[in-house]
This record gives structure tokens, C-alpha cells and sequence, in this order.
């Protein structure tokens, strides 16, 4: 049997880069009807440079999800801290924004592109010309300028999520969280989008951590990619994606390197699926 090609660590954060995102010994339990104290994240310490782009992947049920709402301050953690540009997040913090997988949900079908999109900012109190302002930016950014007056029901899914993509952005936020943004959309719709958010990264300078469960799209998508265990979730690995910044379609994913960091990456979740786990090792 041959072995997998080794995947470069990441580096450690903090060296030159100030650091956006810092979980610190973050653990989380829930307690359900005849189940108490059920373990979902056991222990997870990593950090996101600002202006990175971190992808996070794991088994099905591995608590991705559960990990992005608590760092988004929409769980409270049993234990540890998620900081947030130098503060801890005891709820929903005004540097952030989420990006959700289901868009149709979080879109409002009666409100126009431009209302859904202007929403978050009029909520902050934001002067109306302002506001106008930021939004014509977010959907020139996303391509949307000649949708801005449609209603959510009249544009494709692609179209949709580019709308959640747009109030997000406008929001102008340090970090955005994307939870599976891609999964409801078909393959050529989810390639056009990773390029999008690739776009919007370099061009923009935010912060993003993006989960997703496929591997090729971490691999694509990202500068680090975070391998989850399977519950109770603890860090498999932090790898290092070491292939060019500029990336396209095709030739990034002909790239010899693409092929053995993705198949490093389903090695290591292969083994988590197995119930291996970097702080079993010794046991054995």
C-alpha cells in the first residue's frame, strides 16, 4: 500500500498576521430528553488570521454546524472562548456576518433584492443615503445590479444565494461565516460561486471561514483547511493549502497538488469516520 502524499501543516497564526478569530479550549454539550451532558465538541483550539480564508470539513454530523453557531455567538459554549477581534462573543457580535445554506429561508419572498439587502443596515439605524449606497456597492460586487427590484421567488437559487452573499457583504462585516452556502445549488451554479466568493475575498479583505462537506470545494476555496473529528469533535488537522493564490477552474483542480491535498484531506476524514482521533493515539 503506498502512502497518501503529506499535506504541509498550517502555520501557526500570530507570527505577522493579527489574528481575527481565536478559539480558545472550546467545548460544547447539550442535554436532551433521557441523554444528558451529550458531548458534541469536545476541545477545539485554532486561530483565523484577518484576511484569511479557512475552510472546515469533517464527517456528516461531525458538529459543523454547531461549531459555526457558536462562534457566531448563536450558542452559548459549555466551556472555552470564541474571540472575536480581541473580544469574547457572549452573543451575535456587530463584526460578523453568516451566510446560511438554506437562502430561500433567510431571503424574505414579499421585500424586493434591494429591501432584503437593506434590511441588516436599516436595522443599525444607517442613514437612508447611505445605506443606498452600500447596497448598490453589495450587488454591483455580486452582479446584481438589474435584479435589485425583483422579489427573491423570481430569480434562480444561484441568484438567491448571491443575494445572501450581497446583504452580507454590505453589512460590511470583519469575519463572514458561510454554513454550507453551496450544497442546495447544481455544480456549474456552485463553481460560479466559488469563484465569486474567491472574488469578493481578494477584493474585499475579509475574514471568512466557510464550512462546507466537500472536500475539493475546501481545497479549492481555501488558504487553510480545518479537518474536524466525528463527535465528540476535536481538530484532526490543520492543513495548509499551498497552491496559488490566483486559482481557476480548471487548471487549479488539474494541479497535481490540488489531487494530493484532496486526497489527503478524505484520508483524514476517512479515519475520523473510523473513529480515530488525535488524542486516541496513544490508546492504542
Amino acid at each position: 500500500m503506498t502512502e497518501e502524499p503529506a499535506a504541509s501543516v498550517a502555520p501557526e497564526p500570530g507570527s505577522g498576521t493579527p489574528v481575527a478569530l481565536d478559539l480558545q479550549g472550546v467545548k460544547k454539550t447539550y442535554d436532551t430528553p433521557g441523554r444528558p451532558h451529550v458531548e458534541a465538541i469536545r476541545q477545539l483550539d485554532f486561530q483565523v488570521g484577518r484576511g484569511e480564508l479557512v475552510c472546515v470539513v469533517g464527517p456528516s454530523g461531525a458538529g459543523k454546524t454547531t461549531l459555526l453557531r457558536s462562534i457566531a455567538g448563536l450558542l452559548d459554549v459549555t466551556e472555552g472562548a470564541v474571540v472575536l477581534d480581541g473580544q469574547v462573543v457572549t452573543g451575535p457580535p456587530a463584526g460578523m456576518a453568516v451566510v446560511f445554506q438554506e437562502y430561500g429561508r433567510s431571503l424574505f419572498p414579499w421585500m424586493t433584492v434591494r429591501q432584503n439587502i437593506e434590511l441588516p443596515l436599516k436595522e443599525q439605524g444607517i442613514p437612508k443615503a447611505v445605506r443606498r449606497e452600500k447596497v448598490d456597492k453589495a450587488l454591483a460586487e455580486v452582479s446584481l445590479t438589474e435584479a435589485a427590484e425583483q422579489h427573491p421567488w423570481q430569480l434562480s437559487g444561484g441568484m438567491q444565494q448571491r443575494v445572501a452573499i450581497a446583504r452580507a457583504i454590505a453589512y460590511e462585516p470583519s469575519v463572514l461565516l458561510m454554513d454550507e452556502p453551496f450544497a442546495a445549488v447544481d455544480a456549474q451554479t456552485r463553481a460560479e460561486l466559488e469563484d465569486l466568493v474567491r472574488a469578493l475575498w481578494k477584493r474585499l479583505g475579509v475574514t471568512v471561514l466557510f464550512v462546507t462537506h466537500d472536500i475539493d470545494e475546501a481545497v479549492y476555496l481555501g488558504e487553510r483547511v480545518i479537518v474536524l473529528s466525528n463527535r465528540p469533535t476535536v481538530l484532526m488537522e490543520d492543513v495548509n493549502v499551498d497552491l496559488p493564490r490566483d486559482r481557476d477552474q480548471l487548471t487549479t483542480r488539474s494541479d497535481p497538488r490540488f489531487g494530493e491535498l484532496r486526497g489527503h484531506i478524505y484520508a483524514l476524514i476517512q479515519k475520523a469516520k473510523a473513529g480515530h482521533r488525535p488524542d486516541s493515539e496513544t490508546e492504542a
